[in-house]
């Protein structure tokens, strides 16, 4: 359990927060019950106030930060989840795919991002990433990716793509 005379101090990047009381700003507070969630992805603290005796709800979470995404042209922008599964989507148009299995389908592709533990990562590698997981849940969404992500320049190249997945 927590000292209940030590204000709780959060951390965040290069600043430092006291954890306050929502009621009376007071920096004196004491965990009173500590839970995991259901999901176990944050932890949820009830506190009490030493000096208005207000209880409040707290939850900690992870911090996850993906990598910068270095594109073709050299620009850096922040990695987007949506752009992701909005690729993923398209690739999957029309397909006899589920929601649930584009869903599993992108928490791999970021999981295996978040392991590479880089901070620039570039578009190409998250494109292999892609493809590599398309390739394992549909084949046609496969060589519809892979022929926008890959731009074919004759359709050779194309029909050896076609003949890798048969």
């Amino acid at each position: 359990m927590y000292d209940a005379k030590v204000p709780i101090t959060i951390f965040t990047g290069l600043r430092s927060f006291i954890m306050k009381c929502p009621y009376c700003s007071h920096t004196e507070t004491q965990v009173v019950e500590t839970r995991m969630s259901e999901e176990g992805d944050c932890i949820r603290r009830r506190r009490q106030c030493h000096h208005c005796e207000k209880r409040f709800t707290t939850y900690e979470r992870a911090e996850v930060t993906f990598p910068t995404v270095i594109k073709k042209d050299g620009r850096r922008i922040d990695y987007s989840s949506d752009k992701l599964r909005a690729s993923v989507g398209l690739a999957l148009r029309k397909r006899p795919i589920s929601i649930e299995q584009v869903d599993k389908a992108v928490s791999q592709i970021e999981e295996k991002l978040l392991n590479l533990g880089q901070r620039e990562i570039p578009s190409a590698k998250i494109g292999e990433l892609v493809m590599h997981e398309l390739k394992k849940l549909d084949k046609v969404a496969y060589v519809r990716f892979a022929s926008v992500y890959r731009s074919f320049e004759d359709v050779e190249e194309f029909s050896l793509l076609v003949n890798e997945v048969k």
